[in-house]
């Protein structure tokens, strides 16, 4: 039997429609899904949010040249740096990136500002891209302060710098060299009038490196330019220019701030106290150093830090992992004294050679945490 006239229509129509709605399916399955615009910011102070946690700001503040940023989905890019400024003076600016409070623009879901002794770890990750016929620094910025404030100037920065270009150089003067993250590093210190800075200049240029916020914030404790009882408030990468600068960027940035419990943070300060024994002879030294750890936990893994006085070095060294040889000084533990008990101790001690007048360290931090000294 045939179908009818009408009945064969509908079969038609409703197969056509079928069809078309298969057709629209595949199209939206083979679409590609639309791009990321970035975003472009052009005021002196604007700035916009990536990856939904860090800011990026614009932050023009040593000229009235046009500059302007592009937000990326992992940095941002300088796309225009007109002008120059002196360069024995202030830089143009400071385009960044952000995890934390930078003038009440706190980045979203921060955990910042957070104080020092609460803080286990701070990793983070920076990758540079670096351009020809520019005066700039790349630095990595560290802020400080006695208070949780998110608004206003900080009393201490601590400035890493990865990369340096043209006849620039940090706030101050150079007091020595230290280890500081299994890097060597040329520090500065100084005052630009208002707030103490503390710079680490990289001797050659690092384009990509991931480290530990904290072992910086602990080389300033021990130098006196913060305390454990302070205040990180924000870490910040980005870029200094004096001349030109369009084509630095940041091609990725990532920052973390792990507060709470940790075995390795002795506690309130107090909770330590050093015992520094020396002997002397011209030219020459060594060092007998007793750590006691008068906290309630364990400490572990320990890091004594200090500063040696100036014209002292290390030349040789037992019971300890020591990162530096002058100026600033980290001693850690080794697998067999890794730990130390609650009321317990441990030593080491070092052999080293002097200029001038013979002095002991001025203090000592264990983990972050000032010490008493015996």
């Amino acid at each position: 039997m045939s179908p009818s006239p009408h009945h064969a229509h509908r079969t038609h129509v409703l197969l056509g429609a079928l069809l078309t709605v298969l057709a629209a399916l595949a199209a939206l399955m083979t679409t590609t899904p639309a791009a990321h615009a970035d975003t472009q910011v052009c005021d002196a102070f604007g700035s916009t949010t990536v990856q939904g946690r860090y800011v990026v700001q614009n932050n023009r503040w040593g000229t009235d040249q046009t500059q302007c940023i592009t937000a990326t989905d992992s940095g941002f890019r300088v796309t225009q740096a007109d002008g120059s400024v002196p360069t024995n003076g202030a830089p143009k600016s400071y385009p960044s990136i952000y995890n934390g409070c930078h003038y009440t623009n706190c980045s979203p879901g921060t955990t910042l500002p957070a104080q020092l002794s609460t803080i286990s770890s701070a990793p983070t990750g920076i990758s540079y891209s670096y351009v020809s016929g520019a005066v700039y620094d790349a630095a990595y910025d560290i802020w400080l302060d006695p208070t949780p404030r998110t608004d206003g100037v900080n009393k201490t920065e601590i400035m890493v710098w990865f990369n340096h270009v043209g006849a620039v150089q940090p706030v101050g003067s150079q007091v020595g060299t230290a280890t500081v993250a299994g890097r060597q590093w040329q520090v500065w210190s100084g005052n630009n009038g208002g707030n103490d800075v503390l710079s680490f200049v990289a001797p050659s240029a690092i384009v990509s490196w991931s480290f530990d916020v904290m072992d910086f914030a602990r080389v300033a404790v021990s130098r006196g330019l913060a305390q454990n009882n302070w205040y990180l408030t924000s870490v910040q990468a980005g870029f200094e220019p004096w001349q030109n600068g369009a084509g630095l960027a940041v091609t990725s940035f990532s920052s973390t701030v792990n507060t709470g419990g940790s075995g390795g943070d002795p506690g309130a300060p107090g909770a330590c106290k050093v015992a520094y024994g020396t002997n002397a002879w011209q030219g020459g030294f060594t060092a007998d150093v007793t750590v006691t750890n008068t906290g309630p936990a364990a400490v572990a893994p320990w890091q004594l830090a200090f500063t040696l006085p100036s014209g002292q070095r290390i030349t040789s060294g037992w019971n300890a992992t020591l990162s530096g040889q002058s100026g600033a000084v980290t001693a850690a533990g080794q697998s067999y004294n890794a730990t130390i008990a609650a009321g317990g101790t441990v030593s080491f001690g070092f052999q080293g050679t002097y200029s001038g007048t013979f002095a002991k360290p001025s203090g000592f931090t264990l983990n972050g945490t000032a010490c008493t000294t015996v």
